[in-house]
């Protein structure tokens, strides 16, 4: 029997085999880079559909408990290859929860898949082939349904130093098999890539999936993120540059929130304006009655 054939048996019929091989790349060269980047015309035309199609608000005092599967993406069976831990998981499950108990979201872990593929592991990345090919077999649930992915990004040039992305609740009905959030293995609780490592890469990105914007999305000018309770920033901060104020004439610069760019143990919560928002995204567009 083939070694692969036999690996296949062992692990079962949820890892998809690919030959092991990693690359590894220093936490050092990390900053807070996210994938998600919107056009200010995309982002109008967005907001415009919003507009027109937002539901009633429901309850403020509701709750929804949204379904987590998790895919861990590796290249061989090593911390280092991608195989990050289940309890590691876990933490990450519970960061989200603790992060998110002031909005009405809360997350369950229903499973675990675990994905032996080289190609993925290394080459996953915003639109690539491998990201396509990637979720094409591997989403699971409707548009409700949170598919989380850890990889490495290694190969691909423009995911080098990227710590994680997303898809936008409104974006689901044209490319349902697309939706979902990718993070860097690394960034889970307890892992490698300091300061960027107590799990706030996911909150951050679930951020982007329940329909939140950067900040610092639109600079100083109005409406900036779409978010009245959330002081206007020029631009990312990076690090924990206390009393950081970018925009003249508003509030210092909202530098603890989960939807800036700075460190982990920098960031503290979200806005009850971005609660408000969430919570309106994801019933409009993700069917969650909250």
């Amino acid at each position: 029997m083939r070694s692969s054939a036999l690996l296949a048996l062992l692990l079962g019929s949820s890892v998809c085999l690919g030959a092991p091989h990693f690359h590894k790349r220093g936490a050092g060269s990390l900053s807070r880079n996210c994938g998600v980047h919107i056009s200010i015309e995309r982002l109008e035309a967005a907001e415009r559909k919003f507009s027109s199609s937002r539901l009633p608000p429901g309850n403020p005092n509701a709750t929804a408990t949204i379904d987590v599967h998790f895919h861990v993406v590796a290249a061989n069976q090593t911390y280092e290859g991608g195989w990050v831990p289940d309890d590691q998981i876990k933490s990450q499950i519970d960061v989200l929860n603790k992060d998110y108990a002031d909005t009405g979201l809360k997350w369950n872990l229903v499973n675990t898949t675990r994905i032996l593929s080289k190609e993925w592991f290394e080459g996953v990345a915003p639109e690539s082939p491998e990201n396509t090919a990637l979720k094409q077999v591997f989403r699971f649930g409707n548009e409700s349904t949170l598919n989380v992915y850890t990889v490495g990004f290694v190969t691909n040039s423009e995911a080098k130093g990227l710590l994680g992305y997303a898809t936008f609740p409104a974006d689901y009905k044209s490319n349902p098999k697309d939706d979902g959030v990718v993070i860097r293995y690394s960034t889970l609780p307890n892992g490698k890539a300091a300061p960027f490592n107590l799990g706030r890469t996911l909150t951050h990105e679930v951020g982007h999936w329940v329909g939140l914007y950067h900040t610092f999305q639109g600079g100083c000018a109005e409406p900036g993120d779409h978010v009245d309770d959330t002081a206007p920033e020029s631009s990312a901060a990076n690090g924990c540059p206390k009393k950081r104020d970018t925009c003249p004439g508003g509030d210092p610069d909202p530098i603890t929130n989960f939807m800036d760019y700075t460190d982990d143990s920098c960031m503290t919560g979200f806005t009850k304006g971005q609660a408000v928002r969430m919570k309106a995204q994801v019933r409009t567009y993700r069917g969650v009655n909250v």
